[in-house]
């Protein structure tokens, strides 16, 4: 059976994006990203889920220090809507709730939920892990903010769905492999995953980007972070529509290597539908 290794604990979002992703495949749990990757890079998955951004809390900053280093290509990108529920013993009553507990970017997003209940809010290391927690303490006085599949895996009852803030909450994961897969390169809707650093002169990184406006190259994302704890070296994440050996985007990677010291293709794959149906 193909295997998919994800960060988090069952009944994580990222365990759920994995199903979604990947219907039928056996989804491995594992402490960190960093042990997602190597789950891979041993053998003992075929591909990660690895979150790389958030619609309300921004990039995952772990995933831009370990993916240029990880060897691993990305495959696939997949889009998780986030759907808190709250969670609790079976029939407990809302009312009988004096904790919740969840991962802290989650107790974030369910400010109000915690304001209307007049409950105290308990940082936990993971949604799903909250749920375990609750699970293992078997009072109804505790409950937890995490997935519908988290409840299922633990035996406990939603006791409310839909509770976050934001209706857009939505989690973006690469899916990583240790092969590339490209599409072929008449493949109409194709992402293209680079990572670069510019010479460090003035105007260099507004003439690197130029290639793209001038090829009329849709640019998706574009993360800078620095180099080494040093200010003076910056390294950007990017993410193109198009496809390497497609006439656009190779022009204005033509242009891109004329103002970068190092260039390196991450992955070329397909477009999530997801990514257009919300357009």
């Amino acid at each position: 059976m193909s295997i998919i290794a994800f960060q988090g604990r069952p009944g994580a979002y990222s365990d759920l994006a994995c199903r979604k992703a990947r219907p039928g495949w056996q989804t491995l749990p594992c402490e960190s990203f960093a042990d997602a990757i190597q789950a891979v890079r041993d053998g003992r998955a075929d591909l990660a889920m690895l979150a790389c951004e958030n619609s309300l809390a921004g990039r995952v900053p772990e995933i831009h220090a370990l993916l240029p280093d990880a060897g691993l290509p990305i495959v696939g990108e997949h889009f998780q809507r986030v759907e808190h529920c709250l969670i609790g013993l079976p029939g407990t009553r809302i009312d009988d709730i004096k904790r919740i507990h969840t991962h802290p970017v989650a107790l974030g997003q369910v400010r109000r939920l915690i304001e209307s209940l007049g409950v105290k809010a308990q940082a936990a290391f993971d949604t799903a892990g909250a749920v375990e927690l609750v699970a293992e303490w078997n009072r109804s006085e505790e409950a937890a903010v995490a997935s519908e599949l988290a409840a299922e895996l633990n035996g406990l009852e939603v006791l409310r769905r839909n509770v976050e803030d934001a209706d857009h909450n939505t989690t973006r994961f690469y899916i990583v492999s240790r092969e590339a897969e490209w599409p072929e390169p008449d493949e109409a809707m194709t992402m293209t995953t680079l990572l670069f650093r510019v010479k460090n002169t003035p105007g260099a990184l507004y003439q690197a980007l130029g290639g793209f406006a001038q090829h009329a190259v849709n640019m998706t994302r574009l993360e800078s972070y620095m180099l080494g704890g040093t200010f003076a070296a910056t390294q950007f994440l990017m993410d193109v529509e198009g496809h390497p050996k497609q006439f656009a985007l190779q022009e204005a990677l033509k242009q891109l290597r004329t103002y970068c010291d190092d260039l390196k293709i991450l992955g070329v794959y397909p477009v999530s539908p997801s990514r257009y149906s919300e357009r």
